[in-house]
């Protein structure tokens, strides 16, 4: 009986190939989506549970709120480790990171530099408590005496080659000489260690033994717990560390201060713990070791794969219920024959399965074909896991219900025609309610003018960050990053520099306003002690040239001159820290500003100038306190450029750099194409929005189209007896078309509201934002009719078209 179904359920399919291919491809392009979104899925879900324990690691993070700025940090003091390893049993291990960013590195013979993107200081005990094993080394001694380091395979392979890396001296930088003790292999491209290849000995670090420093947070810490705590166990006692520690740290400095007094000002200090399973879909702090990602994402892509796959049930269900006349008689036939309706629905739900099973086939070279298009749009490398027996199984069990949900309507529909009815022609009499089938169209393009509006709204946030005013200019900017590789040669290759042809201004600096890894200081008022008279802010070394360079606007007093002796303890901040301070731009001209605590043991800057503030952090955030001074650490030299042949300036700019630093790196990079990496993330949501939008629209217009068949075939007499009465072609045409545009204007109606709440939702993670535009609005309930009529009418017309003779035979 089995084996007959299924030839049946074959037969049946060749025998209306037109709607079969039509099935199949709805099907495998909803399929194919949900895969690959699935893929994509697992693997955010997949995040450093790879380590050894990873349920029993938490990384210790601290809320902080002083000098004006509240901040959520992923660092705290380089005492914290050794510290809750001691007072807490419920602490099993504690390490550390302090990550250090890029690095030039070379062998010890040699005179060329590499760059490697990440690196950090790691306590000797890191491999163990994650369970990474060496390739080459004793885990137990590789980091433990200073001026030591382990690296990744890859580096190895990098600079030495098949030869051994172990025991050989590499030079850090051009200045620190560093033994490798150890190689590990490459970290999993689903870890949070996953872009770093340099772990530097902690022991060699000076302030990781700081450890009466609790005002300084630098250093990442995890701990590992004993079995059976959570992060609740220790939430509540990890504050009492503030009474214990951060008070008398602080007494040392500011006589008199007390936990009431701190708060009484609004501030505050608290640790909490996040788990390591947790990080990348839950954490977005100040100095995270790597990017993460969000939930949020996570939930839109989900919502996104269930969608396409009830799209392409949805359609399914359509497009078979239009075939429903043509098996009419088949259903009457076999129920006069004894054929019952449990039979009748056993052998339609086999033709969905094997129809389904087809689908699959399909959707797996779609998927397969798609996979580097979405790599490419997702920032993933994912595969399909082809050898996995739980992904098959996954595969299988999901392909059933699919099969079973999409065939089931149709399955129970045409089971239930009445034999004497349809055997008589009047099946048209005997199919009942289109509430169903009407249902399943709203929801259907519901969700398309959903994903319509969201693909609108975030391509309508990228043009406003886009477009903003900055407060800088960051058209024309040439960097080169790691000047400090040509050392005392630095000021000589910029001034080559500003003496070409196409270069008007050039400036050394430490930081320019796109991502990197930065921290604050503490400034006060001379002279005074109150709290509120703080203020912690970024603070920028640069040159003369800076605020030139990148066109910051003076509101009060001036930028840096040359003529100026005085200048070199001057210093400038933007609008932010002077309100903080309580001063008005002007008022705050020529006050002076200490970096300790104590006057007595700080350096003294004096207020110069008052910049206009600038987004130097991404549109996310607020504008925070920060200030710029003279100083002579530079590692990046940014070009402004006139227009002109960029290619050749460029070429003249990488001559200069190997006259002055032979051997270095050219490591360059223009501003804006950084600025636009802040929002990849974004950018990318969009694309992806855009790309399973056109899915949407495609499935959803192939259930019209199965509808509008259905319905132009349920009505053929009715159309028939209207043109004998007169009526023409475009009548009966718009006629036909006005009951899907019905359907049309309802699934708007839903989807607008729930789009917009939705949309605002994620604009909230954007403290400079869009509101939504009206045309946003219109665009996607314009579209959406617009598709609606152009997918109707082809059947709409074919149906009017047709000979009444032809139509009214029957009767």
């Amino acid at each position: 009986m089995k084996l007959n179904s299924l030839k049946i359920a074959w037969r049946s399919l060749k025998k209306q190939p037109f709607f079969t291919f039509l099935n199949m491809l709805g099907l495998s392009i909803g399929m194919a989506g949900a895969l690959l979104i699935c893929l994509y899925i697992s693997d955010e879900l997949s995040f450093d549970r790879m380590f050894v324990n990873s349920d029993r690691i938490y990384r210790v993070n601290a809320d902080i709120k002083f000098g004006g700025q509240a901040q959520e940090f992923a660092t705290t003091p380089a005492a914290m480790a050794s510290t809750l390893k001691k007072d807490y049993p419920q602490v099993n291990d504690a390490t550390r990171f302090r990550t250090w960013g890029s690095m030039l590195l070379r062998k010890s013979n040699s005179t060329e530099n590499l760059k490697e993107e990440q690196s950090t200081f790691a306590d000797a005990n890191f491999m163990e408590f994650f369970g990474i094993n060496l390739l080459e080394g004793d885990v137990k001694t590789a980091l433990r005496d200073p001026q030591t380091v382990v690296i990744s395979k890859a580096a190895a392979e990098k600079y030495f080659g098949k030869t051994s890396a172990l025991g050989q001296s590499i030079l850090i930088n051009n200045e620190e000489t560093f033994k490798i003790t150890g190689v590990i292999d490459d970290l999993p491209k689903n870890s949070f260690l996953r872009n770093y290849s340099v772990f530097m000995a902690m022991e060699g670090f000076k302030d990781a033994k700081d450890y009466a420093n609790w005002g300084s947070n630098n250093f990442n810490t995890f701990i590992k717990v004993n079995e059976g705590i959570t992060a609740a166990d220790l939430n509540a006692p990890l504050n009492q560390l503030f009474e214990k520690y951060i008070v008398p740290f602080a007494q040392a400095i500011m006589p008199g201060v007390t936990r009431k007094s701190f708060e009484a000002e609004g501030n505050y200090i608290k640790y909490h713990l996040t788990a390591l399973n947790d990080l990348h879909l839950s954490s977005n702090r100040v100095a995270e070791i790597s990017t993460n990602s969000d939930k949020q994402t996570v939930y839109i892509f989900s919502f996104i794969a269930l969608f396409l796959i009830v799209l392409a049930s949805v359609n399914f269900m359509n497009l078979s219920t239009a075939q429903s006349l043509k098996r009419a008689k088949e259903v009457g036939i076999r129920k006069t024959l004894g054929s019952d309706k449990f039979g009748l629905i056993v052998q339609f739900l086999t033709e969905s399965g094997l129809l389904t099973f087809l689908s699959l086939g399909l959707a797996l070279i779609f998927a397969l074909l798609a996979m580097p298009f979405f790599n490419q749009l997702s920032g993933k490398d994912i595969s399909i896991p082809f050898l996995n027996s739980i992904f098959w199984l996954i595969l299988f069990v999901s392909t059933i219900f699919l099969g079973l949900l999409s065939g089931s309507y149709p399955a129970f529909f045409l089971s239930r025609f009445v034999p004497i009815k349809v055997l008589k022609s009047a099946g048209v009499n005997s199919i009942g309610s289109s509430r169903i089938r009407n249902s399943l169209v709203v929801f259907q393009f519901s969700i398309s003018v959903f994903l319509m509006m969201s693909t609108f709204v975030v391509y309508q946030q990228l043009q406003y960050i886009q477009n903003k005013d900055l407060g800088y200019s960051k058209e024309q900017l040439l960097v080169i990053d790691d000047v400090y590789a040509a050392g005392n040669q630095v000021e000589s290759f910029k001034q080559e520099i500003l003496n070409l042809p196409n270069v008007s201004s050039a400036t050394l600096s430490s930081f320019l306003p796109t991502p990197s890894n930065r921290s604050d200081n503490g400034y006060k008022l001379e002279g005074s002690s109150e709290q509120d008279k703080t203020v912690q802010m970024q603070t920028w070394s640069v040159d003369h040239d800076y605020g030139k360079t990148l066109d910051l606007e003076i509101i009060a007093g001036r930028d840096f001159d040359k003529q100026f002796m005085t200048d070199s303890s001057g210093i400038v901040l933007n609008e932010t820290a002077v309100g903080i301070l309580g001063f008005t731009p002007q008022e705050a001209i020529g006050k002076r500003l200490s970096n300790a605590l104590d006057d007595e043991k700080g350096e003294f800057f004096t207020i110069i100038g008052v910049a206009k503030n600038f987004h130097y952090t991404s549109f996310k955030d607020e504008i925070g306190a920060w200030s710029m001074h003279l100083g002579k650490t530079a590692n990046k030299l940014t070009i402004k450029l006139q227009p002109g042949d960029f290619k050749q300036t460029l070429e003249s700019v990488k001559l200069a750099w190997t006259k002055v630093a032979p051997g270095q790196p050219f490591n360059h990079y223009f501003l804006d194409d950084s600025f636009n990496s802040t929002y990849d993330t974004e950018q990318r949501l969009g694309k992806l929005f855009i790309t399973f939008t056109i899915l949407s629209i495609i499935i959803a217009c192939l259930g019209l189209f199965g509808l509008a068949a259905f319905n132009a075939e349920k009505r053929v007499k009715e159309i028939g007896v209207r043109k004998v009465m007169g009526a023409s072609v475009s009548q009966i045409t718009v006629r036909l078309s006005a009951d899907f545009l019905k359907l049309v204007g309802i699934a708007i109606l839903f989807s607008l509201p729930i789009g917009w709440y939705a949309m605002n939702k994620w604009l909230e993670d954007f403290t400079y934002r869009i509101n939504i535009a009206w045309w946003v609005y219109v665009s996607a309930a314009g579209i959406a009719i617009l598709i609606a009529v152009l997918t109707v009418s082809y059947q709409s017309i074919k149906a009017a078209i047709v000979n009444p003779v032809e139509s009214l035979r029957g009767e």
